[in-house]
């Protein structure tokens, strides 16, 4: 039987452009740019005149535009995340947000017409048949009318975004994706995310090591990236300013369809909860036999012997497995993904570090980039993402406009659909140790998704904070409030070491998307919640799942969550969440207590 390398398995992006490459990618934004001159000329000025009808139609050809460009703009996406190094892929993706910014500026006065509208007039034309794939959208887009600028402001502030933070953000990705990290040896230099997986090794030498190695190649940029973290949040307190939010995270809230009261709810709630990791990383310290973890240390394996590796064709089925036990319908989805060239697995020079999914439009299908590097970690990446991908597939129906969840329930599926993966390997362990490494991986996980990602929500909370107040922030300054964060989370169970304050500077949320981390932890701990009601239900669960997923973005958060029976407004909802991640450090810590007395 062949074996499939992950080298091997690469996307094929073609039907995003008709199968024409670059010339497919020029012929659809003219298309585009053609039907927004006519959409502009038609209905510029005459939203309020529209009759229920009208804005169907006006819809529909707002939609199809939306499809156009975003095609475009994810096929040069995709491709420049591939290989950041190719001038061709920069060019590219550099002509698209350009031609795609004269199309958006084209289109503005939609938006702002729309949120002109007073209340009645606007419920009046939303009763109107023939508006179920964008109803909740626009009623969601009505939000902004206190922060909307007037049409030439919002044009100059389309226009600027592409030479703005959009070029900065281009920037940072060039410049981390080349970094590369030279460990002892090794005949090249690996790519960040390798030398970064490396921090599992059982060895703590080698951790040890690799984390200093890691600082070195982060040296020699650092100063740049300082720069870019530096503008962008000197442009943030600009746009937030102008646009009359009351802090810097509201932008990204509104965008959540969550209440600054909600997550700031969320985040002391697990702020107040860092004894959980501190009580692992305390344990992990008695199973690693030293005195006290440095931060190097957390990823580390906590039993002894080499960690287990999977083939491509091994992750596959595994994942396949898990989730055909669960629906049908979920494994013939992922199915696609495999055999239709819809993942980008294997490590290259200047690709793109970690994993994502695209949703990239209703129209065509997702796409999952991963760095597959054969580790238990990696299948379960692979899991997560295509728990990612399954929402978007599912979520087709909904539209362009409707596909895309909030931010806040984006991780619903994925974690999901990981915590089915685990689930199905936690079962086949056959020994103590095997499960115990398998429920430290588990905890770790939720520790970064929860804890970790709230400690990085603090950390951007004190950076914009203090760019706001006091200029310019030196880089001793940035490293200054990342160890603050981070001590605060660890306490005593981990020391921060002097390396360890530039390695902020490899996050690519904090440039592309600020305020995003946060959602991580809001989607676990729902996930989590999902995933307990169908221990709960068993298999009556599962309809409820597929009409959660297939619901993508057309409902609030909270009507979302009420599908699986979830009550987001329960003040006791995040303390439940947590309480789950609990009872997962109690199994680890059961296993790791077993494990112990073993060894004596």
């Amino acid at each position: 039987m062949t074996t499939t390398a992950p080298e091997s398995v690469a996307w094929d992006l073609e039907p995003l452009v008709d199968g024409e490459g670059e010339a497919g990618a020029d012929r659809l934004l003219a298309e585009a740019d053609q039907r927004s001159t006519a959409f502009a000329g038609q209905y510029a000025g005459q939203l309020a005149t529209l009759d229920g009808p009208g804005l169907v139609a006006a819809m529909d050809e707002l939609g199809a535009i939306s499809e156009l460009v975003g095609r475009v703009g994810s096929y040069a996406a995709l491709r420049f995340s591939t290989d950041t190094a190719d001038p061709a892929n920069g060019a590219l993706m550099q002509r698209v947000q350009e031609r795609g910014t004269q199309i958006e500026t084209q289109l503005l006065f939609f938006e702002l017409e729309w949120a002109a509208l007073d209340d009645d007039r606007a419920e009046e034309l939303l009763a109107a048949d023939g508006l179920d794939h964008v109803r909740h959208h626009l009623r969601t887009a009505r939000r902004y009318r206190p922060h909307l600028l007037t049409e030439p402001e919002e044009k100059i502030a389309a226009e600027k975004s592409v030479t703005g933070r959009d070029a900065w953000s281009r920037l940072f990705s060039e410049v981390t994706s080349a970094i590369k990290v030279q460990l002892d040896g090794a005949e090249e230099p690996v790519a960040l995310d390798v030398a970064l997986a490396r921090l599992a090794s059982s060895d703590r030498e080698l951790r040890a090591h690799v984390a200093e190695r890691v600082t070195e190649a982060l040296q020699p940029t650092l100063r740049i990236r300082g720069y870019i973290f530096n503008t962008l949040l000197a442009d943030k307190a600009t746009e937030d300013r102008l646009r009359n939010f009351d802090t810097w995270l509201s932008s990204r809230n509104l965008a959540n369809e969550a209440s600054d009261e909600s997550v700031q709810a969320l985040v002391e709630a697990v702020r107040d909860n860092y004894e959980i990791p501190r009580r692992w990383y305390r344990l992990k310290a008695r199973l690693l036999e030293v005195d006290r973890l440095a931060d190097y240390d957390r990823m580390a394996s906590v039993v002894e012997g080499p960690e287990p590796t999977y083939d491509w064709d091994e992750a596959r089925q595994i994942v396949l497995d898990a989730f055909a036990d669960f629906s049908p319908t979920l494994a013939d989805g992922a199915r696609r993904f495999f055999d239709e060239d819809w993942i980008d697995a294997p490590v290259r020079p200047a690709k793109r570090g970690g994993a994502f999914c695209a949703y990239t439009v209703p129209s065509v299908h997702p796409f999952v980039l991963l760095n597959y590097t054969h580790k238990r970690r990696d299948v379960l990446t692979l899991a997560h993402e295509l728990g990612h991908g399954l929402h978007a597939y599912l979520a087709r129906p909904r539209g362009v406009f409707e596909q895309n969840t909030p931010l806040t329930l984006a991780e619903t599926a994925s974690v999901f659909g990981e915590t089915l993966v685990f689930r199905r390997l936690l079962d086949a362990a056959d020994s103590p140790e095997s499960r115990l490494a398998l429920l430290a991986e588990n905890i770790e996980g939720s520790i970064a998704t929860v804890f970790r990602q709230v400690a990085m929500n603090q950390f951007e909370q004190r950076a914009h904070t203090a760019r706001r107040e006091e200029g310019e922030l030196s880089l001793d300054r940035i490293g200054e409030l990342w160890t603050a964060s981070q001590e605060e989370l660890l306490g005593d169970a981990v020391e921060v070491t002097e390396g360890y304050r530039g390695w902020w500077s490899y996050v690519p949320h904090f440039i592309n998307t600020p305020g995003y981390v946060y959602a991580y932890a809001y989607g676990q701990l729902l996930a989590l919640s999902v995933y307990g009601k169908y221990l709960e239900e068993g298999e009556s669960f599962v309809p409820k799942y597929l009409e959660l997923l297939s619901a993508g973005g057309s409902r609030s958060p909270e009507e979302l969550a009420a599908i699986a029976g979830l009550d987001l407004t329960d003040p006791g909802f995040w303390r439940a969440g947590l309480d789950l991640v609990r009872g997962q450090l109690e199994l680890a810590e059961a296993a790791a207590e077993e494990v112990l007395a073993q060894r004596r």
